[in-house]
C-alpha cells in the first residue's frame, strides 16, 4: 500500500468507525481524482452530513449506507463555472429575464448581482447534470447612447447549483472591470481612458477611506463616484476581494498589471486571448487567467494572438487558470473546454484543477474543488474520462445530497419521445 493510500485510510478510520447515518453514501471501486493528492484507484468514498467522511483504497462501505459501484469509473469534484451568469439571464433577446447589467451610470460597483439571482431558474437544473456544481454569477456594463459609463461592471457571487434559498453562497465574491476593447467601448472610445476611469475610482475610494470623517462633515472635495461606490470599492482596495478584469490584448494586460500593482489589487484576467504572450509576467504577479480555450480566430484586433496553446503556455508558465464558455446557455460545455486545452499541450491534472480548485481559490474557497476529507462532498461519478465530450454525468452530490438526474430538458424529451403512447394529447400540464 503506498503512503498516499495509508494516510487515506488512517484520516478515514474514525469516521467509518461510526454508525451510518439516512444521509450516508459510499460510492466503492471508483478511480477519484482528488486533485490535492493525486489518483486514487479503486477508491471508496464515503459521505456523511454534507461532507467526505472518508476516502481511501479498497475501503469496506460502512453499514447502512447508500452503495454506488462506480466499476472503474472516474469521480472527480464538482466542476466550477469560473465566469457566467446562471440565475440572472435566461433568454438574452426577451428583456423581462436579463438581469446582468445596470443601465444607471449612478451606481458601478455598488451594483450586485446577486439581489437578481433565481434561484429557481431552469437553467441550473441542466447544468449541474452535466457535472457543474458551483458558479460565479458575473455582471457586464453596458454601454448607453448619453456619453461614457462607468466600466466598472459592478460585484459577482458564487452560487452552489442545487438551488433553494441557500443557493447564494457569497453576494460579494468578486469585482468585474472592463478593459481593452470593451472599456474603450464603454469609457467613450480610447483604452487610456477606461484605465483612468478605474484610477480615479480607486484614488477616491482610497482617499474616502482615509478622509471619512471629513467626507461625512463636508470638508472634503467631491469625489467622481458616489458614496455606495466608494463604499463597494474598499474590500478590493484591501485585497481582500479579486478584481476581475475582461481584457484581451497582451499591451491592455500589461496596463492591467500596472494598475493592480498601484493600488494593491487582486487581479484576474478574463479572456486573455493575448495572455500566453505575457505569461511570465502574469506568473510573477501570481495573477490567474480564465479563459476560453476554442478561441483561436482572431475574432478583432486586439484577439490577433489568439491560440489554441493559450491555456497550454499559461500553464507550462507557471499561471493558475481556470475555464469559462461565457456562453450563457451552455456552461455545461465546460470539460470541453478543458479537453481541447488537454489536447493542446496542457497538462491533463492541471485541466482537471482549472475546473475545480483553480476556481474556488480565485474566488476564496480555498478548501474546496478537492476531494478529500473534512471537504464538502460536491462530487461527481463520470461515464468516462470526464474531460471527453461523449462521457456524462452518472451521478451527481452538491452539499452531499444525490441530484435528481432531471431538468426541464430530459423531461421533455421523455414527455414527448413516444407520443403514440401518451394518454392525453400534446400539452403543457403542471
Amino acid at each position: 500500500m503506498s503512503s498516499l493510500c495509508r494516510c487515506l485510510v488512517l484520516l478515514a478510520a474514525a469516521a467509518l468507525a461510526l454508525p451510518a447515518s439516512a444521509a450516508t453514501h459510499a460510492i466503492v471501486h471508483a478511480t477519484a481524482h482528488t486533485i490535492a493528492k493525486g489518483v486514487v484507484e479503486d477508491a471508496t468514498v464515503v459521505i456523511r452530513d454534507g461532507r467526505i467522511v472518508a476516502l481511501g483504497k479498497g475501503l469496506a462501505a460502512p453499514a447502512g449506507a447508500t452503495v454506488i459501484d462506480a466499476q472503474g469509473r472516474p469521480v472527480t469534484p464538482g466542476f466550477f463555472d469560473a465566469l457566467g451568469a446562471l440565475g440572472v439571464l435566461e433568454i438574452e433577446l426577451e428583456e423581462s429575464t436579463v438581469d446582468r447589467s445596470n443601465g444607471d451610470p449612478r451606481y458601478s460597483a455598488a451594483y450586485a448581482v446577486a439581489d437578481a439571482f433565481n434561484p429557481a431558474s431552469p437553467k441550473l437544473a441542466i447544468t449541474r447534470i452535466e457535472g457543474v456544481t458551483r458558479a460565479l454569477v458575473a455582471p457586464l456594463a453596458m454601454g448607453g447612447d448619453d456619453g461614457p459609463v462607468p466600466v466598472i461592471a459592478g460585484r459577482a457571487a458564487t452560487i452552489h447549483l442545487g438551488g433553494g434559498a441557500h443557493a447564494l453562497l457569497d453576494r460579494d465574491a468578486a469585482l468585474v472591470v472592463h478593459l481593452g476593447g470593451s472599456g474603450k467601448a464603454l469609457a467613450g472610445g480610447a483604452r487610456g481612458a477606461a484605465l483612468l476611469q478605474l484610477r480615479e475610482a480607486f484614488g477616491d475610494a482610497r482617499d474616502f477611506a482615509a478622509h471619512r470623517g471629513a467626507f461625512e462633515d463636508g470638508r472634503r472635495r467631491a469625489y467622481a463616484r458616489g458614496r455606495l461606490d466608494l463604499e463597494a470599492l474598499q474590500p478590493a482596495l484591501r485585497g481582500a476581494q479579486p478584481v476581475i478584469a475582461f481584457v484581451d490584448r497582451a499591451s491592455d494586460i500589461r496596463g492591467a498589471l500596472e494598475l493592480a500593482r498601484e493600488f494593491g489589487l487582486k487581479l484576474v484576467v478574463a479572456g486573455g486571448a493575448e495572455a500566453w504572450m505575457v505569461a511570465p509576467e502574469l506568473a510573477r504577479a501570481q495573477v490567474p487567467v480564465i479563459v476560453d480555450t476554442v478561441q483561436n480566430l482572431p475574432a478583432s484586433f486586439e484577439a490577433l494572438g489568439a491560440t489554441l496553446t493559450n491555456a497550454a503556455r499559461l500553464q507550462q508558465a507557471g499561471v493558475a487558470v481556470a475555464f469559462a464558455t461565457e456562453d450563457v446557455a451552455n456552461p455545461r460545455n465546460l470539460k470541453q473546454l478543458a479537453g481541447n486545452a488537454v489536447a493542446n499541450g496542457m497538462d491533463y491534472q492541471a485541466a482537471l484543477a482549472g475546473l475545480t480548485r483553480v476556481p474556488a481559490r480565485i474566488y476564496g474557497m480555498d478548501g474546496y474543488g478537492t476531494l478529500e476529507v473534512g471537504q464538502d462532498a460536491d462530487l461527481v461519478l463520470w461515464s468516462g474520462d470526464p474531460l471527453e465530450v461523449t462521457s456524462y454525468a452518472d451521478a451527481v452530490f452538491i452539499k452531499g445530497e444525490a441530484v435528481p438526474m432531471e431538468s426541464r430538458q430530459t423531461q421533455l424529451r421523455d414527455r414527448y419521445r413516444d407520443l403514440g403512447k401518451a394518454p392525453w394529447p400534446p400539452a403543457y400540464r403542471r
